[in-house]
């Protein structure tokens, strides 16, 4: 594995570990109080800051160790985590997955926000807590020094004469004059020396030395002297130990929290100064410690090269052990009270580890390919089979059974490989969260995004499809949806908005729903809108329904005046066009002075659907099976007319609108006779119930969705295309958009589809 595929594994993790932080912040956000929660936030930053100081990537290490100082004082009680406190970690968080989505595709990030947060954390972390009414909060007082510490001016310890060498002063200047090392303080001497399992489980010695250098000022000795010939060096072992002298002015207690997460994996001691024994010295030789040896590709050149000294073999050892050992960065597990509860610990975390399912990852142009694979299986099996009924008239041999087996196997091989591509809306979900901050923000809103169902699952190219979507409706609900906090006080609101975001399966397919606490559509606003833009004449009769509807209408906007969020005529149109891109249907419902709710239906997966095969004037067609509520012969004592054109069945003593299927797509000029046909009842999202009539049915089946606009053109009322058993291309409709026609909306195609049959 080279460098630039564990670089990538990182970024992976660093998508996990993000999402983690986003969630453990919510979580304090809305009062939980849970230690866990604490400490898997601060993991997530401490694990991105750590592997991000392997590869370089200093201004993400730089914020990073800004908001985990930040975080830590949060953990350890000495911050408490306020609203205002978490607005600012929320902020961070935001910023932090700017700067690793920056290192990973280049370009930069807002500097100016970035240095601005950073002073936020930094002053949190000093005690500078800011409340809702404008005031600091009082500082807490510094820890204490232990009574014994010596005197800030002692100096710091040197070498033996014997020793051949001088301290190498080890420092890192890459996060500003604030973070220089203070130059008084009391002295203590660390030993240091990493086992195997510190570097197996992604910590890195290097890294706990820079993180070290950061609390005072320090000088470093390394020891050799374990290290054996190259021919007989273990790659995976360690053999380095470090004798640091600092001078800080924190404690023993946060000299040790830098090891925190590997202490288990290494022997460390902390002592005074003055306390440490000169007959413990370790034989030490010197080794410049350079931070660039960090880059990979510098350090496997010095490595390979012949006659390298003892130290250049030595730091590249050191950083190969860091890059060989990124890609399988573990969580730790939380720092214990003492040895036996921390043995514990691991003991629990191993049983949970053999008890949880085991993953892989797999590059998605694979599982791509599968379904594809998957899905011409399915098209042979079709047609294998009916092959086979034509020519079995009884339907009783033994290859008529086989064949019988092998639908049941293939639709279970199906349902498998679907079932790999199927994903949680949790991804989507958490990054509406920085939407609704951000856009409230901008417009002086206090809002709360409420979410449910995150774990609900499906295909994973809907997923990437549904953000851009839902985005929109986001900055939409945000900025015309809620009103702002004044507005709401004087309604008798809570002067804090609410967007709740849902998701739930129905049906064979997923429902999301965003609903907001806002004022509701101002429907006199909306038509008088309309009028003015000439989307509808001034003297038509709409219904409270199709007048919510308008706002989808392109070019159709309720803003006074252009802004960055909307007022530009772009939004709702391309939220409408990109669900009906997915095969979904999108509905509003709205309550004026209660707010709105935004219903978007889509399909599980993009890949197959079942449907039932109909014929339409000579052409087979294929009806999404989940539109369909039921089937029925039309009899002509329940056929009415109404108007000129129009005709009405009666279902169990109510009416229905009866729609010409052949009609609408241009098959034929005329209407049929119901009589002669069947009737499928479908539902539609905003369209309620029409009866679709068709010639025949055929049967049931499961198709494969072919695209119909990547191999050819877009139709309209067409949804998709597929491949019978018999090899014939049939037609996927599109339900909402034939309804649509039926209600007086024109679809206009560009062509007879008869010739597309």
């Amino acid at each position: 594995m080279d460098m630039n595929e564990i670089k990538e594994i990182f970024f992976q993790e660093c998508e996990e570990q993000l999402a983690e932080l986003e969630s453990g912040l919510l979580k304090l956000n809305d009062g939980d109080r849970d230690p866990e929660t604490v400490n898997a936030v601060f993991r997530a930053v401490h694990s991105i800051k750590g592997g991000a100081g392997a590869f370089g990537l200093d201004d993400l290490v730089s914020f990073a160790h800004v908001f985990e100082t930040t975080l830590d004082c949060v953990r350890s009680n000495k911050l408490e985590p306020t609203q205002d406190v978490l607005k600012v970690m929320l902020k961070s968080a935001d910023v932090l997955a700017d700067l690793v989505t920056a290192s990973r595709d280049g370009g930069g990030v807002d500097e100016s926000r970035s240095r601005g947060l950073v002073k936020e954390l930094e002053a949190l972390a000093h005690g500078e807590v800011p409340s809702s009414s404008g005031h600091d909060a009082p500082k807490p007082a510094a820890k204490a020094a232990p009574a014994a510490a010596p005197a800030a001016k002692a100096e710091l310890p040197k070498p033996s004469d014997d020793s051949g060498f001088q301290p190498i002063p080890f420092s890192f200047d890459g996060f500003g004059e604030d973070d220089e090392p203070a130059v008084e303080g009391s002295l203590y001497e660390v030993i240091f020396k990493p086992r195997r399992e510190l570097y197996s489980k992604g910590n890195e010695a290097a890294l706990l030395l820079r993180d070290l250098s950061r609390l005072g000022e320090m000088s470093i000795n390394c020891d050799t002297d374990a290290l054996p010939a190259l021919d007989r060096m273990d790659p995976e072992a360690s053999y380095f130990s470090w004798k640091i002298s600092i001078r800080t002015t924190r404690s023993e207690d946060d000299i040790r929290a830098v090891f925190e997460f590997a202490e288990w994996d290494c022997d460390l001691e902390v002592k005074f100064a003055e306390e440490a024994s000169s007959n413990e010295e370790l034989p030490m030789v010197p080794v410049p410690f350079d931070l660039s040896i960090l880059d990979d590709s510098s350090a496997g050149e010095d490595a390979g090269q012949r006659g390298a000294s003892e130290e250049t073999v030595a730091a590249a050892l050191s950083a190969a052990e860091t890059a060989s050992n990124v890609s399988r960065a573990a969580r730790v597990a939380e720092k214990k009270e003492s040895a036996a509860a921390s043995a514990a610990a691991q003991n629990n975390a191993a049983a949970a580890a053999a008890g949880a399912g085991q993953t892989i990852r797999v590059d998605l142009d694979r599982v791509d390919r599968l379904i594809n694979l998957v899905g011409e299986l399915v098209i042979n099996q079709a047609m294998l089979s009916q092959s086979v009924v034509e020519n079995d008239a009884t339907g009783t041999s033994a290859v008529n059974m086989g064949l019988e087996e092998l639908q049941q196997l293939t639709r279970e091989i199906q349902d498998s490989v679907m079932a790999i591509r199927a994903q949680p809306v949790k991804p989507v979900f958490q990054r509406m969260s920085r939407i609704v901050r951000e856009v409230a923000d901008m417009v002086g809103k206090s809002i709360r995004l409420v979410t449910e169902g995150e774990n609900t699952e499906v295909d994973k190219t809907v997923i990437d499809k549904i953000a851009e979507p839902l985005t929109h409706m986001i900055r939409n609900a945000v900025d015309h949806g809620i009103e702002s906090p004044e507005k709401r006080e004087a309604a008798g609101k809570d002067p804090e908005g609410t967007i709740k975001l849902t998701a739930k399966h129905r049906s064979g397919r997923i429902l999301i729903e965003l609903a907001d606490d806002g004022a509701g559509i101002n429907r006199e606003r909306v038509r008088q809108k309309a009028i003015d833009n000439d989307i509808i004449a001034a003297d038509a009769n709409l219904s409270d329904d199709e007048i919510d509807n308008l706002i989808f209408m392109a070019g159709f906007s309720t803003a006074d005046k252009i802004s960055d969020i909307s007022g530009r005529g772009v939004g709702m149109d391309v939220v409408k066009r990109s669900i009906q891109a997915l095969g979904g249907r999108i509905s509003i419902s709205s309550r004026p002075g209660y707010g709105s709710t935004f219903t978007m239906s889509l399909p599980l997966t993009l890949a197959v659907l079942d449907g039932m095969v109909v014929t339409v004037a000579g052409q087979t067609l294929v009806v999404p099976l989940t539109a369909i509520v039921e089937t029925l012969q039309p009899e002509a004592s329940a056929i009415h007319s109404f108007g000129a054109n129009q005709r009405l069945i009666s279902i169990r003593n109510s009416f229905c609108p009866l729609v010409d299927v052949g009609r609408v797509l241009n098959y034929r000029a005329t209407q049929a006779n119901p009589v002669e046909g069947v009737a499928l009842l479908v539902e539609s999202e905003g369209g309620g119930q029409r009866a679709l009539m068709v010639d025949a049915i055929q049967g049931q089946r499961q198709v494969v969705i072919k695209s119909l606009e990547a191999n050819y053109t877009h139709v309209p009322g067409i949804a998709a295309a597929t491949i019978l058993g018999d090899g014939r291309v049939a037609l996927i409709l599109d339900v909402d958009a034939v309804v649509a026609a039926s209600r007086g909306q024109s679809m206009k195609p560009e062509m007879s589809l008869a010739a597309t049959g």
